[in-house]
């Protein structure tokens, strides 16, 4: 695909992409879009007619569904076309993959959104990742990340006025206490994650590890480090993968942030480091194995600005719940080393995996903004040549917050931020916060159970 011509107009389909389609004999294409909440949104054709549509503009969204709330409404006063114009969809061929749950052989495509005149679409999620690693690679730098990804496992939950509950495994009773890295409390769900992993493997999406986190049927996968951009795709993957394996087995598969009462939040970690493109080195360390300046600045760099970033890693009412005491969740930008009560932890390695860890994220945040914000915030500190705080040994978990406590108020912190305008878009951010606006005064309009329990005849 040519750079000043997004939609290689009057070209055919690669041929290597249409013999892989006939190899497989897939029948038809799901064409994926990830909206600002990380929703899978797009099309589903043919695939005779999927290959017919390239150089054709064929494939088309309207702009909206950038704005399209978590609740299916649309917020007014919003910087879109009020006609609602036609946006194209440009499949990236890297992502090509089976959908292995179905009975029929289908395929899906990430694909990238432009506008007529050949601009990307600057709303859209994925550009927003891909426009901070233009940032990097103007720098001669890789970033290189690899996620942490928390989730729970809960019975089928069809009324919304009942809480959650832990599903039943095959001894056929569900979990009453914590079973942090318990192997046998995995192995309750065997028959959930061979298939989960047989799925992976055949999306080629790179999961590493599975353990099981302190919260009844709380798990944690773990993504092999790589490129940003290949790893976002993977997480957005993965959630799809997985709350579809789980209903073939009638669980449901959850990243809310904080999903049920008395137990802990889930995450969405991230670990980063940066290596020079010529040299191969990584620059958060020295030749001699110290902490680079770069290193430092990258740090203090995310102490400034993932606080003002929230609602790219926070981006719900619920999201705020995860940071209560006495739940493993930062309460703060503290850094230190091996240090899990900091808001940002920097493992125990040797100089050529020196990275840091966002402990911060929650699992319910979009992926590609949640790395871009993290990218974006590090990146800043070293632009700006930031000082890192000391780092913390001990329990930071009794310092000072520095993380918002509530939506409103990171909604706050972001739209006033101009550096991270600067690096995510100005209208971008102006979106996203009006989009998270209205989901908020739409939750501001539920009475919640608790409400009417300890209201309804006492007040």
């Amino acid at each position: 695909m040519s750079d000043d011509n997004p939609f290689d107009i009057g070209k055919e389909f690669p041929a290597e992409v249409a013999e892989w389609i006939a190899e497989r004999h897939i029948d038809e294409v799901e064409c994926l879009v990830p909206d600002m909440a990380g929703i899978p949104r797009g099309k589903i054709l043919p695939a005779e007619k999927f290959l017919q549509s390239w150089g054709e503009r064929g494939l088309r969204l309207p702009e909206s569904i950038f704005v399209q709330t978590v609740t299916g409404d649309f917020p007014d006063q919003v910087d879109i076309d009020p006609a609602d114009s036609d946006i194209y969809l440009v499949p990236d061929v890297s992502t090509l993959r089976v959908v292995p749950w179905y009975d029929e052989p289908t395929a899906q495509i990430i694909n990238d959104c432009y506008y007529a005149d050949g601009r990307p679409v600057d709303i859209a999620s994925r550009q927003v990742l891909k426009q901070v690693l233009k940032l990097y690679e103007d720098k001669g730098w890789q970033p290189v990340v690899a996620p942490e990804v928390e989730f729970f496992l809960v019975k089928p939950n069809t009324d919304p006025d009942y809480p959650l509950e832990p599903p039943v495994g095959r001894s056929g009773r569900a979990e009453t206490a914590r079973q942090s890295f318990g192997i046998d409390a995995v192995n309750e769900f065997d028959p959930v994650f061979e298939e989960v992993y047989d799925f992976c493997e055949q999306q080629q999406i790179d999961v590493d590890t599975l353990s099981h986190e302190s919260g009844a049927a709380q798990m944690e996968i773990n993504f092999n480090h790589g490129e940003p951009l290949a790893l976002a795709d993977q997480v957005f993957l993965f959630k799809r993968t997985l709350r579809q394996t789980a209903l073939r087995h009638n669980i449901y598969a959850t990243f809310m942030s904080k999903p049920m009462q008395g137990q802990p939040g889930s995450s969405m970690h991230v670990h980063v480091s940066v290596v020079d493109g010529k040299s191969g080195q990584n620059i958060f360390s020295k030749p001699n194995g110290e902490d680079s300046e770069d290193f430092l600045a990258f740090i203090a760099g995310l102490q400034r600005y993932l606080p003002r970033a929230m609602p790219l890693m926070a981006p719900y009412v619920n999201s705020y719940r995860r940071f209560g005491p006495h739940f493993s969740a930062p309460q703060n930008v503290h850094w230190g080393r091996d240090n899990r009560t900091t808001g940002l932890r920097v493992p125990v390695t040797g100089p050529k995996s020196r990275r840091v860890e966002n402990r911060v994220a929650g699992a319910d945040a979009n992926p590609y903004l949640a790395i871009a914000a993290t990218l974006a915030a590090g990146y800043l500190g070293i632009e700006e040549g930031l000082e890192a705080t000391a780092p913390v040994e001990g329990d930071a978990y009794g310092m000072s917050r520095a993380l918002p406590g509530h939506l409103q108020d990171a909604l706050g912190g972001l739209y006033r931020s101009k550096e991270l305008r600067a690096v995510l878009g100005d209208r971008f951010v102006d979106v996203l916060c009006a989009v998270k606006e209205w989901e908020y005064d739409a939750y501001q309009q539920v009475i919640s159970a608790w409400e009417r329990e300890f209201l309804l005849l006492n007040v």
